[in-house]
């Protein structure tokens, strides 16, 4: 086993490397410069003068500093992971944000498409000849929706008369930016005449970091979709 003496002697020995010449290190010669003799083979003594004292100790704290500084600087173990916790979170909010847009976009073609085929029946007249109500209209609205789509308590359904094209108004009905469902109506109107039919869901979003995507209140979204046309003479 090594020696109490053999290990401080070492200890030393490495400390003090930066001052010795590499040569005198492998001959194993005196270097009096600093105070250091060799007395017996593997063992070194280190006597420092005085003078020095306090330059040394002082040059020797700070090269202990730089060498502890410059290897953890250098130190490239678990870089990956570090350099993944940095762009983690930003980069799953922005997968999060991507796929939140893309199901807004989706929402409101679904919403459309249903729309559009659900305004046939009012269009050839078999919403009039079955005396369709809002209600009825609605369900046939949520039977060419996605089951995605909460029709109970988001849908809403407005079909309004006009007497031409140019007088239709296809603006939804808001009050302060939030949809007013006392307005909402049901009119299919008969024959030649101008129907506006129009769908409203409140689409939820889930991601807080896209606040400007909701426009309505309790962090939602207003998806309308649209259809203008005249009736057929059925």
């Amino acid at each position: 086993m090594l020696s109490k003496a053999l290990i401080r002697d070492g200890l030393c020995i490495w400390l003090f490397r930066p001052f010795l010449h590499r040569s005198d290190l492998k001959n194993h010669r005196r270097v009096s410069s600093y105070g250091i003799h060799r007395h017996r083979p593997h063992s070194w003594k280190v006597v420092m003068p005085s003078v020095l004292e306090s330059n040394m100790l002082r040059n020797l704290i700070a090269i202990l500093r730089s060498c502890i500084t410059h290897r953890f600087l250098r130190q490239v173990d678990g870089a990956a992971a570090i350099e993944f916790a940095f762009i983690a979170l930003p980069f799953i909010a922005l997968v999060f944000a991507i796929i939140e847009t893309a199901l807004v976009f989706f929402a409101g073609q679904a919403l459309q498409t249903a729309t559009t085929n659900a305004a046939r029946l009012i269009f050839t007249g078999q919403a009039q000849s079955g005396n369709y109500s809002a209600s009825s209209f609605k369900t046939a609205v949520c039977n060419n929706l996605a089951a995605m789509f909460n029709c109970t308590s988001s849908l809403y359904v407005n079909v309004q008369k006009y007497s031409s094209f140019a007088s239709a108004s296809t603006a939804p009905p808001t009050t302060n930016g939030q949809l007013n469902t006392s307005n909402l109506g049901f009119t299919p109107g008969g024959p030649n005449d101008v129907i506006v039919v129009q769908a409203y869901y409140l689409w939820p979003i889930y991601a807080s970091l896209l606040d400007k995507l909701a426009n309505q209140s309790g962090n939602n979204r207003l998806l309308v979709a649209t259809a203008v046309f005249q009736n057929e003479p059925y």
